[in-house]
């Protein structure tokens, strides 16, 4: 009898209890599902249950309408290690017969004087996968698109193995001994952003990402922003796409000024 007294409506006590904890309820809901979702710059819900799904991490629609953002598909190169090994010498020389085609943009020796990127000392695999995600529409330039429909899997190779045979005249790798922008040397864990010398060199540099040490500011920036909208959609698994889309303006400007300024520390060695 005591117990039913202690938890019955006419006590005091318990009814309070229970109108503060439905209050309480009705609070947490309103701030996670609706306040916060709200003030967040990329909210775009539309109504409470978009709201909802959002905070519980579920699509508002599970159909595949005309949400689902369109654009090309990503690369289906397959990256080989025998691509590195790119060092006949008869396959340099006629290599360097077809950059006669490139030198309008990438320079008389893989060295842009424009916002085209160096492809002088270029890892090999990187310039194969590039001309192949050109020739099969994956990656979208006109021009670049027009050469390499018309070439064959041997000039592209050539290609290559005459671009990585240059040296890296103007650049010197990054390494720890300098200051580095935090996204450089450590990334950013809290939003997964893995740090660019992880792949890019200066600890390590994973087979098919680009040597970017003293490529263009202009064509870094270009490049990071159409990965960070998805415009550019060649990257396997989305690879550069996860990393770019969490970055802001500002963190997209000062890691492209870092990466081109090493052109001309690069003059100093």
């Amino acid at each position: 009898m005591r117990d039913r007294a202690v938890y019955s409506w006419r006590n005091g006590w318990f009814r309070w209890s229970v109108v503060s904890l439905v209050v309480f309820t009705v609070l947490c809901v309103l701030v996670g599902f609706v306040w916060l979702p709200s003030v967040h710059k990329d909210f775009t819900a539309q109504n409470l249950w978009d709201a909802i799904c959002r905070a519980a991490g579920v699509p508002a629609h599970w159909s595949s309408g005309s949400d689902v953002k369109t654009g090309p598909a990503s690369t289906d190169v397959v990256l080989e290690r025998r691509m590195v090994r790119m060092t006949d010498t008869a396959a340099v020389g006629r290599g360097a017969t077809l950059a006669l085609n490139c030198t309008m943009c990438h320079g008389a020796q893989g060295m842009s004087t424009s916002d085209a990127p160096n492809l002088s000392g270029q890892y090999p695999e990187v310039v194969i996968k590039q001309l192949l995600d050109y020739k099969a529409g994956r990656r979208s330039h006109t021009l670049m698109e027009t050469l390499a429909r018309n070439m064959s899997q041997r000039d592209i190779e050539d290609l290559a193995a005459y671009y990585a045979y240059l040296p890296k005249a103007r650049t010197a790798p990054t390494t720890y001994d300098e200051s580095l922008p935090a996204l450089v040397r450590v990334g950013d864990p809290l939003r997964n952003i893995a740090p660019c010398i992880s792949c890019h060199g200066g600890v390590d540099q994973k087979l098919g990402a680009p040597w970017i040490e003293g490529m263009p500011k202009d064509y870094l920036v270009e490049q990071l922003k159409a990965f960070k909208t998805g415009a550019r959609r060649n990257d396997s698994q989305g690879q550069m796409r996860n990393m770019a889309r969490p970055m802001s303006e500002q963190e997209i400007a000062e890691v492209a000024e870092f990466y081109a300024r090493k052109a001309s520390a690069g003059q100093r060695h």
